[in-house]
């Protein structure tokens, strides 16, 4: 884990608990950390399961890899240092997301085991959800969708340090989610995740609130 640099900080809680918060949202805050190959589906499989949440009341935010390199992270670059810098920042953001009750759906390769391990850690020691989801293609299929023409110039030369062709891939052991999206379409695979957010208590039914009963007595 990175060390503390700082001194003479100290955490500062305030009057508003977690749990008042999730109570508001009904839902219990958690990161869902989709890794796994360029190609393989991640930020498509993300950007559908946010519209599902969003038709079930549920709120949730996208945090794309390309779309943080475009901004808390434009300062980083593709070297084994940078892409372990760039999974911890995302990894803090997420956490705060959580905290606030925010259902945080994060699409990064993130190749590294011992990093997903230390964000996954991170989440635990605060006391909050993480979700590892695999995203499993393999690098043929992968590198025949290539939707960016990314493997293609990774190939030529033109990129380097690129997952799958000059850097290396270290598939999750045990994810909490495994998605084969070589032969599983994107609704069934945003249905796994939906039944286990469900399972796990993560997505909470709404309960009337007081002035709702009120309303309810006075109408009989």
């Amino acid at each position: 884990m990175t060390k503390q640099k700082a001194t003479n900080v100290t955490w500062h809680d305030g009057e508003i608990s977690r749990e008042d918060r999730y109570s508001i949202l009904h839902q219990r805050g958690a990161t869902i950390w989709f890794t796994g190959l360029s190609g393989s589906g991640k930020s498509t499989i993300a950007v559908a399961l946010e519209q599902a949440l969003y038709k079930i009341g549920k709120l949730s935010y996208r945090l794309d890899g390309d779309n943080v390199r475009l901004g808390i992270n434009k300062n980083l670059g593709f070297s084994e240092e940078d892409r372990k810098e760039n999974i911890r920042r995302i990894g803090e953001v997420a956490k705060l997301f959580g905290d606030a009750g925010v259902i945080s759906l994060s699409s990064f390769i993130s190749p590294y085991k011992d990093d997903r391990d230390e964000v996954r850690e991170l989440h635990e020691k605060a006391g909050l959800n993480f979700i590892e989801v695999f995203v499993d293609c393999s690098l043929a299929e992968a590198e025949k969708r290539d939707p960016k023409g990314l493997y293609k110039k990774a190939r030529a030369g033109e990129i380097k340090n690129f997952t799958g062709i000059d850097d290396p891939y270290q598939a999750p052991v045990n994810p909490e989610i495994h998605l084969k999206t070589d032969v599983m379409t994107v609704e069934e695979e945003v249905k796994i995740i939906l039944d286990h957010l469900h399972t796990n208590g993560l997505i909470l039914q709404p309960q009337f609130t007081r002035a709702d009963e009120i309303t309810q007595s006075a109408a009989l």
